[in-house]
């Protein structure tokens, strides 16, 4: 049975109409914040951070080599996760310097429903359509394109970014940044960062997400107990939460994509992001595996047709 679609809503920018579009815009804006300080400081410092987070790497909730960081800031949200990867740096470096592949990726997410590259070295843009995380006419999707550059790719080194100076209602300044680096192990740390200011239909948007769809949804940091005692640890909740969840999302689709990256691996790239959400249900679920699995390969289908 088809599943009717309520009114749009969900973490991207404005009540009604505009919360519609938040439902699509969160997502987007929680990947494209990053630019903390020591962001394409190079390889040193991308293995000095790697060393800094040996134990939080090795002991934390995930389940994994993984540390997640986020951060709020009056008209600013940024987040930030640093991953051990099974995959040598050579294969890594080879794949996500090709803009064609952050398509790939980028698409894995829900509300990603479609991806285009438009023209070529200096001048090479991924345009995006973000909307509903069920099924969606591209016409009524919002749309941002971010310039994409390599800013650095050496033996031991690789830097992307995708930058985009103005997003719908009132969101500016994205940013989205790719860091690796080899380690032992025949293994890469990853960093990947986003970043994105916003204004007053961005603000009022999220608080109305917030306050309606979003206001069970939970992030993966936890707050500590009131000082008195009579207070138990809580996870994060609000913008950071938004921030916390697409931020792994992506992650995932990055991981994901990395495990499956031939053409013909469509569906256990899609299998592997869907199961591997699931991992953290609390946070992540939205909607049901069938349900996901329908959805991607028609928007994947509908991408490779060339519809814009």
């Amino acid at each position: 049975m088809r599943r009717v679609q309520r009114p749009p809503a969900l973490g991207h920018l404005l009540a009604g109409l505009l919360m519609a579009a938040f439902a699509a815009l969160a997502p987007l804006a929680a990947l494209a914040q990053a630019a903390t300080p020591q962001t394409g400081a190079g390889p040193q410092a991308l293995r000095d951070r790697y060393q800094a987070l040996g134990a939080q790497l090795e002991h934390n909730v995930f389940g994994r080599k993984l540390a997640l960081q986020s951060n709020e800031a009056a008209d600013r949200l940024s987040g930030d996760i640093y991953a051990v990867i099974d995959h040598p740096f050579g294969d890594v470096a080879r794949a996500l310097q090709q803009p064609g592949v952050w398509c790939d990726i980028l698409m894995l997410h829900l509300n990603t429903k479609h991806c285009a590259v438009q023209g070529g070295g200096k001048d090479t843009t991924v345009a995006v359509a973000v909307g509903r995380k069920f099924d969606q006419p591209l016409d009524s999707a919002q749309r941002i394109a971010f310039g994409y550059r390599v800013a650095a790719a050496t033996s031991d080194y690789l830097d992307v970014r995708l930058d985009a100076a103005q997003g719908p209602m009132s969101t500016r300044n994205y940013r989205i940044v790719l860091e690796a680096t080899p380690i032992e192990g025949r293994q890469t740390f990853i960093h990947l960062g986003y970043a994105y200011a916003y204004g007053t239909a961005a603000r009022l948007a999220m608080k109305g997400y917030l306050a309606t769809l979003g206001s069970d949804k939970i992030g993966f940091t936890t707050l500590p107990a009131t000082g008195d005692g009579s207070g138990k640890p809580t996870p994060i909740g609000g913008v950071r939460g938004v921030v916390e969840r697409n931020t792994m999302r992506y992650y995932l689709a990055i991981d994901s994509y990395l495990d499956a990256p031939a053409t013909g691996q469509l569906d256990q790239r899609l299998a592997q992001w869907f199961d591997a959400t699931e991992r953290y249900a609390p946070q992540l679920h939205e909607v049901e595996r069938s349900d996901y699995l329908q959805m991607k390969r028609a928007e994947f289908q509908r991408m490779a047709s060339g519809t814009p």
